[in-house]
C-alpha cells in the first residue's frame, strides 16, 4: 500500500511555519510506515503538478496547506487519489473565516460577534497560524475582520469525521464526529497587541470538556467537515468558537505521542465510514511549534 503525503509549508520554505509543517509531516509518515504502507513524498512546490504525477500511484492521501490553498490542492487530490482529509468543497467554506463564523452563528453555535471598530481582534479572512491576528482599536485592512475580544482560556479539540465514499457521491455515516482529545493552547501576545501560537499540552482534563467537546463536534457537523479537524475556542462564560481549522493542525504531534492508536489508521478508517468510536492514551504531553515534544 501506498500513502501520499504532502505538506506544502515547509516544502514551500515557508519562513513562518515551515518547521511546524514539517513536524506535522513527519507524525504522519512514521504512522503511516508503522501501518504498512510506503509513504510517497512531493519534492516539488508546485503541488498540482505533483499531486497529479505521484496521486494516482497511491491507495490514500492527504495534503496539509495554509487554509488558503488547501481547498484547490484538495479538490486536485481528489481528482486522482482516495483523499483521507476534509473534502474540497468544506474546506473552501471552513477556510473563509468571516462566512464559516456567520454560518455557525446562524445554527446558534457560540462566536465571537463580528466588530466594527474600537479594540477587537482583527483577523484575516483566510488566515492560518494566527499569522495576521492582533488586538487592536485600528482599522482593519482589505482581507481583514474584527471581532469581539473574549477573555477566558485558550483550548482546543480535535477530531474526526466520519464519512462514506460511493460512486458518485460522499455522505454522513450518522456517526458523530471522533473527539480525540482537548488541548490547551499557549498564546502569547505581544506588546503591539499580536497573537503568536507557541504549541499546547494534551490531553487535558477540565470539568468543562464534555461542554468544549459538544460546541466543537457541532461545528464540525454544521460546516460538514471530514477527516482530521481542530476547533479552536476561547473558553468564557461559553465555549466560544474562534476557528475550525478543517486539515491536520499542530497538536496532533502531541496526541500521536501519547495515543495508543495510530493516527493514519484511525483517519483511513474514518474516510471509509469505519471510524472508531474512542481512543486511548497513555500519558500528557506538552508540545511546541517546532515538533518539540515533553511528558508532563
Amino acid at each position: 500500500m501506498k500513502a501520499f503525503l504532502a505538506e506544502y509549508a515547509s516544502l514551500a520554505g515557508e519562513p513562518d511555519v515551515a518547521t511546524e509543517g514539517a513536524a506535522m509531516r513527519d507524525v504522519l509518515k512514521k504512522s503511516f510506515e508503522v501501518c504498512g504502507y510506503e509513504v510517497v513524498l512531493p519534492t516539488s512546490p508546485d503541488l498540482d503538478a505533483e499531486i497529479r504525477r505521484l496521486g494516482p500511484t497511491c491507495d490514500v492521501g492527504l495534503v496539509i496547506a495554509p487554509d488558503h490553498l488547501l481547498s484547490r490542492f484538495t479538490r486536485t487530490l481528489e481528482e486522482v487519489c482516495h483523499n483521507i482529509g476534509c473534502g474540497a468543497m468544506n474546506v473552501a467554506v471552513a477556510a473563509n473565516k468571516k462566512r464559516s463564523a456567520a454560518i455557525l452563528s446562524s445554527h446558534d453555535l457560540p462566536v465571537p460577534p463580528e466588530q466594527q471598530s474600537g479594540q477587537r481582534v482583527i483577523k484575516p479572512i483566510r488566515g492560518y497560524g494566527a499569522l495576521g491576528v492582533r488586538l487592536s482599536d485600528g482599522p482593519a485592512r482589505e482581507g481583514e475582520f474584527g471581532q469581539a475580544f473574549i477573555e477566558g482560556e485558550h483550548l482546543s479539540v480535535s477530531l474526526v469525521g466520519n464519512r462514506v465514499v460511493g460512486d458518485a457521491c460522499e455522505f454522513w455515516t450518522g456517526e458523530r464526529p471522533l473527539a480525540l482529545s482537548l488541548n490547551l493552547q499557549e498564546i502569547e501576545v505581544d506588546g503591539d497587541g499580536g497573537f503568536h501560537y507557541l504549541g499546547g499540552e494534551t490531553p487535558i482534563d477540565h470539568p468543562r470538556r464534555a461542554e468544549c467537546i459538544e460546541v466543537a463536534r457541532k461545528a464540525v457537523e454544521v460546516l460538514g467537515c471530514q477527516g482530521y479537524v481542530g476547533v479552536d475556542l476561547v473558553l468564557g462564560d461559553r465555549p466560544y468558537i474562534v476557528d475550525v481549522n478543517p486539515r491536520i493542525t499542530t497538536s496532533l504531534v502531541g496526541i500521536a505521542a501519547v495515543m495508543q492508536e495510530e493516527i493514519a489508521d484511525v483517519l483511513v478508517r474514518a474516510s471509509k465510514g469505519q471510524g472508531l468510536t474512542e481512543v486511548h492514551f497513555n500519558g500528557r504531553v506538552r508540545y511546541d511549534t517546532d515538533g518539540t515534544v515533553t511528558r508532563l
